[in-house]
């Protein structure tokens, strides 16, 4: 495992707070109050417990106009539709499900807010599987209305990539720039406690360097969840998923970069190994004798000749890292993943320090040559 870990030293350590364009300021914070965890109340497990305490007192009477289906099991594509059917009452449960839920990610963001690693936060992305429909669209808009009457200056705005996608497409941002250099796509990873998505993610580098038009060129999902496999078998899963995507990848011609980024649940060791905060993945992944980079890096020795490096950070990091480019005209942002949690990050850019240092460098050179233009 040591030899493992060694390969990855050129190319940066694993879940470091900071990254080629970013400082992290925090990640994976834990807020309590009296009733427990703060990220308890606004995941989404939260919005389906408010829609079954609505619904509660209309099945007594027989009025629940979403029958007889366990509030769990009604999908969010047939509760956006509800939103805009012609049966109003169902409308209005569903809104009314929405303001609660809103009431409550407003409430807990406020309480971010107040936390010291994320004082004079500008601008907040929610992503996370709620985020994918115009129910989690309609509940984050509120909350940042509710955010804006409370006197907050925040912007609380959806992730711009599909929330499936956004997980892969951050792993760019753990990169050094050579590798956008030299090549044209990488493979990525986002773990999470129901599923496990690869993906190749093309750079498309030379037509806009921030990486604003990366994408997936093609993804594989696997529900480990509906499987329960043993730890040692979901790592076995993985690596034929990368050896597979890396295999049609070179039939289609693509660069593919000898990297390996991979977005985990949970506090991130420099190592690689997983602190805390894995336990809804298959098997024990918080032991100290288990490190997933060093046994990827053991599965797939090389891609495309190249010795295989890989770099792994928590989830919500890199998830909120895919808004990158679009947060250049704000220094200090986070991120909110709603979940089976609450993911939360915190950065401030570093870009724009360096394009001051780069302006005040520039105006030096220009009075320079004003100066010998005068003599």
């Amino acid at each position: 495992m040591a030899e493992g870990n060694a390969s990855t030293a050129g190319i940066g350590k694993h879940g470091v707070l900071r990254l080629p364009s970013v400082d992290v300021d925090s990640f994976n914070i834990e807020l309590k109050d009296e009733e427990g965890f703060l990220g308890d109340r606004a995941c989404k497990g939260a919005f389906r417990k408010i829609l079954d305490d609505l619904r509660k007192p209309l099945k007594k009477n027989g009025d629940d106009p979403l029958g007889k289906t366990p509030s769990a099991e009604i999908g969010k594509g047939s509760l956006d539709q509800m939103l805009v059917g012609d049966d109003i009452e169902a409308a209005a449960l569903v809104h009314g499900a929405i303001e609660e839920f809103a009431q409550e990610l407003a409430y807990v963001t406020g309480r971010f807010l107040k936390t010291k690693a994320w004082t004079d936060t500008e601008c907040i992305v929610v992503g996370g599987g709620f985020r994918k429909s115009r129910v989690g669209e309609i509940a984050i808009a509120r909350a940042d209305l509710l955010l804006k009457s409370e006197g907050h200056k925040i912007h609380l705005i959806p992730i711009r990539f599909d929330p499936d996608e956004a997980g892969l497409i951050g792993c760019l941002h753990l990169a050094p720039s050579w590798i956008f250099e030299a090549f044209d796509s990488i493979l990525a990873v986002d773990i999470g406690g129901t599923n496990i998505r690869c993906g190749v993610v093309e750079t498309k580098w030379k037509k806009a360097a921030d990486l604003s038009r990366a994408g997936v060129w093609k993804s594989e999902l696997w529900r480990h969840a509906d499987d329960e496999p043993t730890r040692e078998s979901a790592v076995k899963k993985l690596a034929k998923m990368l050896k597979d995507l890396i295999s049609q990848a070179e039939k289609q011609g693509l660069k593919l970069a000898p990297f390996i980024g991979i977005s985990c649940p949970g506090v991130i060791e420099e190592d690689g190994s997983i602190e805390k905060g894995a336990q809804n993945l298959p098997g024990n992944w918080e032991s100290s004798r288990f490190n997933l980079p060093g046994l990827l890096i053991e599965a797939i020795p090389e891609i495309g000749g190249h010795d295989t490096t890989v770099l792994m950070h928590n989830d919500g990091v890199v998830q909120g890292l895919s808004e990158m480019p679009y947060m250049q005209d704000v220094k200090r942002w986070g991120v909110l993943t709603i979940g089976t949690g609450l993911g939360n990050a915190r950065y401030t850019n570093r870009r724009n320090e360096n394009k001051k240092e780069k302006n005040l460098e520039d105006g030096k050179d220009k009075d320079k040559k004003d100066r010998k233009a005068k003599d």
